[in-house]
C-alpha cells in the first residue's frame, strides 16, 4: 500500500470490497471487509487471542472497541451484550463503513462506529477491548491509551493484546508506571506470541492496590 496505512485516516489504495467468512462469539457468518484496513482477509491472530482469553463483557452501559477495523471485537461484544452500547472506535473512515455494513447486515443495532472526536465527552466505559495500533510509533500509542483509559469506569477493566515482540513487556511496564494511582496493571494471557494486558480502574476506597511488576 505505500504510504497508506491502515491507520490512515481516508486510505488512497483500491477499496476492493470483499466478503469473508467468521466465526464471533458463537456466531457463524460473513462480513464485508475492504483494502486499506487491518486484516482484511480474516480476524487477525491477535484478535483472536484477545476474544479467547477476556471474560464476557458487562452486560449493559457503555463498552469500547479501540482501533475497531472491521469490526470483530465490536460485533463480539453487541453479539454477547446485545443491551449494551458498543463505541467502535477509529481514525480509519473506511473501517468505520464497514462497522456499520456488518453491524447492520448481523443485525446489530446496539454499535455506533465513530471518530475518536465524536464520543461525546461525558461517555465513560465499563470495558475497553483493544488490539492498539502498535505500529503507529510508541509516542501516538502511549497517547492514545493515556486518552482513553481514563475513561474507564470505577471497576471496569481495559483489555490489550500485543505481539510479544513488538513490545508488549515494555508496554507493561509504561502502563503500570502511567496508570499507577487507582489502577492494577496484569498480564492475563499468553497465546500464539501475544500477550494480553489488563488494566482495571479501582472504585473509591479500594486503596492498596498498586501495579503488579511485570515477571
Amino acid at each position: 500500500m505505500g504510504s497508506d496505512h491502515y491507520f490512515s485516516a481516508s486510505p488512497s489504495s483500491a477499496e476492493n470490497l470483499r466478503r469473508i467468512s467468521v466465526s464471533l462469539a458463537g456466531r457463524a457468518g460473513e462480513v464485508t471487509t475492504a483494502g486499506g484496513v487491518f486484516s482484511p482477509d480474516h480476524v487477525d491472530a491477535g484478535t483472536a487471542v484477545l476474544l479467547a482469553n477476556t471474560p464476557p463483557p458487562p452486560p449493559g452501559g457503555n463498552l469500547l472497541d479501540l482501533g475497531c477495523g472491521w469490526g470483530p471485537i465490536a460485533l463480539s461484544l453487541a453479539l454477547q451484550s446485545p443491551r449494551a452500547t458498543i463505541w467502535a472506535v477509529d481514525v480509519n473512515e473506511r473501517a468505520l463503513d464497514l462497522v456499520r455494513r456488518n453491524a447492520a447486515e448481523w443485525g446489530l443495532d446496539n454499535v455506533r462506529a465513530v471518530l475518536p472526536d465524536e464520543v461525546p465527552d461525558d461517555v465513560v466505559f465499563r470495558g475497553i477491548r483493544s488490539n492498539p495500533p502498535i505500529r503507529v510509533g510508541k509516542h501516538e500509542l502511549h497517547g492514545l491509551l493515556e486518552r482513553w483509559i481514563p475513561r474507564l469506569d470505577e471497576r471496569g477493566d481495559a483489555w490489550l493484546v500485543v505481539q510479544r515482540n513488538l513490545g508488549s513487556d515494555s508496554l507493561q511496564r509504561w502502563l503500570a508506571a502511567t496508570f499507577e494511582s487507582g489502577y492494577t496493571v496484569t498480564r492475563a494471557a499468553t497465546g500464539r506470541g501475544f500477550r494480553v494486558l489488563k488494566v482495571r480502574r479501582h472504585g473509591a476506597g479500594t486503596g492498596g492496590t498498586g501495579p503488579v511488576p511485570v515477571p
